[in-house]
């Protein structure tokens, strides 16, 4: 499936052409394991490559790793990896998604490692940069994230249409500075860009 340029403008042509393969691998395991929601196949380079790729812009220059955390698809963490240069560990616990994420690392010769693993089970150096989509509420992201962020790092969390409410539940137990920005490929989305992320008190 070639993808629509207007849509990956941002990338060179080298790029666009290891998301092409990417994407044809997602649409052939997708008859096999479930990595996106049928209803996105069609608008799956809209939906999740530029979606994905939006991130890109948001990123620290000089950021050298990241983690994608419950990456599923790769997304965002596969994807920037490939558009970026920037090596990403990929935690995702269901194997099928793993193995699926293993190839399209070599397919794509993507600087990508695959953590098959729980969240809270990864052993993983901290980095300067974690990534998440469609994986859990605000406060639990934190939870997780922040033993694996270094020091001066960022979090880049894309939120859906209850982006206020986990914002304030998260506030009532994790110190953080946030920045919003509005999603470019759905109106209701925002951008989380967190940073200075420290508990209130002692968590239990």
């Amino acid at each position: 499936m070639k993808p629509p340029p207007t849509e990956i403008d941002v990338v060179s042509r080298e790029t666009r052409e290891r998301l092409a393969a990417y994407v044809d691998l997602l649409l052939r395991w997708q008859r096999t394991i479930n990595l996106i929601s049928q209803r996105d196949i069609e608008q799956v380079w809209t939906r999740h490559i530029a979606d994905a790729l939006q991130l890109v812009a948001l990123i620290p220059p000089g950021t050298d790793r990241g983690i994608d955390l419950g990456s599923g698809a790769g997304l965002p963490g596969l994807v920037l990896a490939i558009a970026t240069g920037i090596p990403f560990a990929l935690v995702e616990a269901d194997h099928r998604k793993a193995a699926f994420l293993r190839e399209a690392a070599r397919l794509t010769a993507a600087p990508a490692s695959v953590h098959a693993t729980r969240i809270e089970a990864a052993a993983i150096p901290p980095a300067p940069l974690i990534t998440a989509r469609a994986l859990a509420p605000l406060d639990i992201l934190l939870r997780w994230a922040s033993p694996m962020l270094t020091a001066g790092g960022i979090c880049l969390f894309p939120k859906g249409r209850g982006v206020e409410d986990e914002l304030t539940a998260a506030a009532a137990r994790w110190h953080m500075h946030v920045l919003r920005t509005p999603s470019h490929t759905d109106p209701s989305a925002t951008i989380l860009r967190i940073s200075e992320i420290g508990p209130v008190h002692s968590l239990p």
